[in-house]
């Protein structure tokens, strides 16, 4: 909650001199209304708030395979190209790992049909644009009238003018006439105008603003701060902004915005202890930096000799790799540049991508294997147990009694070599039939003499039945069936199976399991799962048309790796849409000669 003061004469004064105001305002100040809600929505609304396998044809399975087509064969001819068993590649060159940058978003676009074009259309709010110049009050009061917009009227018009980058003397015009109207400027008001002024590199207004606020406000909340920070390290009075991040800290923990403004203030002004301090304060809370304060650190220490500094720079790199951090292009260069710039050290680097089953092409040092460890595979396997199996959220659409019956069968059938999620594969290519989908699946890996289990509900089990009951009774004497009741959710089972097979186990899904890894609270175990994740998950690739392929699985991790003699950092190309569970496909490789 923000307390009002009563703003001096020559604070309101100013304020309305630089409106090119000529009259004095009223000495009747109303009460200012603080709009917490509107501001938390500023961070939302774009404005600069700071807080940011390629199969063989299948065979016969005994001979189901057999019945399979002699099926098909009786089938309209127009339709025989579309469904037929046998599936094609198309464009396997194109093909990537489902985990790696952009592979989601090709997928989507392969998947989309013109139908689903026309369904992407997205609501947005209507967009206000501001006036090109200053208003008198009759032409603010007809704007007014015509948006009917009387009780946010100035707050949505200062954000437009920030999302359009208005001319600060447009925002000077409805300043005045708010005064004019109300006798004072609101809390958010004020605010929003400040964001403005800082993004029009308005500094000498941007002061006077703050002094005003300073005078009229004894306490403020967190936007406020993160705007009057953002506004001050960028100037000659960057350390006050130091000050009200330590007044900040009194209350609440700053966010990574408000500490990268400060640590990048004091390393533009050569205080790097100062920015040392500030930055160990946010990694001890848990706050991981925006991008643009590791780069601004590597971009300050080019060519130092401080060994001690050198040390802090590599711990950031190291932090890169526990925390699974991909630079961006930006910092990469900035990483490459302060390298190849340390003083006797001769390091090189090189932009590469790095082939499946290969080493560095630059220095050939082979990567790090993407397998778990066996204690690792340990760890994982105990906490998906208690976190995933044991936890409420199992329950939630099974019984313990299902739970149960579903352990004891695969207690006398374990080890698999393969898990099959049979309804998510059945329904994987919308185009083809998914029964055919679920029974090329199968028999693609089963004519493999591999141990299978297939995971399904009973409503798919009763549809298989119906398509061909005699190709289900002739794979079920060769794999492993389990099929749950319909309301069940198939994952706990899946994950169960496949991990208490053995680190050599596959599974079979589309499904990204993002639910299950958010169920893992600490970090690091977030990080094993998905590494196991990425080196056992099979995806049917959606190029596949006529012919079984499966999304190629990387066999190395995509983390920040060094053997002291070289580094290797995988980074985000930034002409590639990377969604957060994807691992970027480019690498910077830095070789000392």
């Amino acid at each position: 909650m923000a307390f009002f003061l009563q703003a001096s004469y020559w604070g309101l004064q100013t304020f309305l001199g630089r409106c090119f105001l000529f009259q004095p305002a009223s000495t009747c100040q109303k009460s200012l209304v603080l709009m917490v809600d509107l501001l938390s929505r500023d961070r939302v609304k774009g404005l600069p708030f700071t807080t940011s396998f390629q199969s063989a044809l299948p065979q016969n399975l005994k001979g189901v395979h057999m019945l399979h087509k002699s099926r098909s064969g009786s089938r309209d001819r127009r339709k025989v190209k579309m469904q037929d068993s046998c599936w094609e590649e198309n464009e396997e060159k194109s093909l990537i790992p489902p985990f790696s940058a952009g592979a989601a978003k090709q997928r989507s676009e392969i998947q989309r049909t013109p139908t689903d074009m026309g369904l992407l259309r997205r609501s947005r709010r209507h967009d206000i644009q501001p006036p090109e110049k200053p208003l008198n009050a009759k032409e603010w009061q007809e704007l007014r009238t015509q948006l009917k917009l009387d009780t946010d009227f100035e707050v949505v018009m200062l954000r437009q003018m920030v999302k359009h980058k208005s001319s600060i003397d447009v925002a000077k015009s409805l300043m005045a006439d708010v005064v004019l109207r109300n006798g004072d400027v609101r809390y958010n008001s004020l605010i929003v105008y400040l964001t403005l002024c800082i993004q029009q590199g308005q500094t000498a207004e941007f002061f006077d603003i703050y002094d005003i606020i300073k005078l009229k406000f004894k306490t403020l909340e967190t936007a406020a701060y993160s705007v009057l920070i953002r506004g001050l390290s960028g100037t000659d009075r960057w350390r006050e902004a130091i000050l009200l991040l330590k007044e900040m800290k009194k209350f609440t923990v700053p966010s990574k915005g408000c500490y990268g403004h400060c640590i990048k203030a004091a390393l533009s002004n050569q205080d790097i202890q100062l920015a040392l301090e500030l930055y160990h304060e946010m990694v001890a809370e848990n706050i991981m930096p925006n991008l643009d304060v590791p780069q601004t650190f590597f971009d300050t220490s080019k060519g130092t000799q401080d060994d001690k500094f050198k040390k802090e720079l590599l711990g950031m790199l190291l932090s890169f790799r526990e925390n699974q951090v991909y630079p961006n292009e930006a910092l990469m260069q900035s990483i490459k540049r302060w390298f190849e710039s340390i003083p006797g050290e001769k390091w090189t680097g090189h932009l590469t991508s790095i082939e499946n089953g290969c080493g560095c092409p630059v220095c050939n040092q082979v990567l790090e294997t993407i397998e778990l460890s066996e204690k690792e595979y340990n760890i994982l396997k105990e906490k998906v147990m208690k976190d995933v199996m044991q936890g409420n959220n199992t329950f939630r659409n099974t019984t313990p009694q299902e739970l149960e019956r579903f352990q004891d069968f695969v207690k006398s059938r374990l080890p698999y070599d393969i898990v099959i999620d049979g309804l998510n594969v059945a329904n994987s290519i919308k185009k083809l039939n998914k029964y055919e989908v679920l029974f090329d699946v199968i028999s693609y890996f089963a004519q493999q003499n591999l141990r299978l289990l297939v995971l399904s509900r009973k409503h798919l089990m009763k549809g298989f039945q119906t398509w061909n009951g005699n190709a289900l009774t002739a794979m079920q004497r060769e794999v492993d069936f389990f099929f749950t009741a319909d309301v069940t959710q198939d994952d706990p089972f899946l994950l169960y199976a496949t991990l208490h097979s053995g680190n050599h186990c596959k599974f079979v899904t589309r499904d990204l399991l993002r639910d299950h890894k958010a169920c893992f609270t600490e970090t690091s175990i977030r990080h094993l799962f998905f590494k196991w994740q990425r080196g056992h998950q099979l995806m049917l690739s959606p190029l596949a048309t006529n012919k079984i392929i499966f999304m190629p699985i990387l066999n190395y991790d995509t983390v920040v790796q060094t053997t002291g003699e070289t580094w290797h950092i995988p980074y985000d190309d930034q002409r590639v849409e990377r969604y957060s569970y994807e691992v970027p496909r480019k690498w910077l490789c830095l070789q000392r000669k």
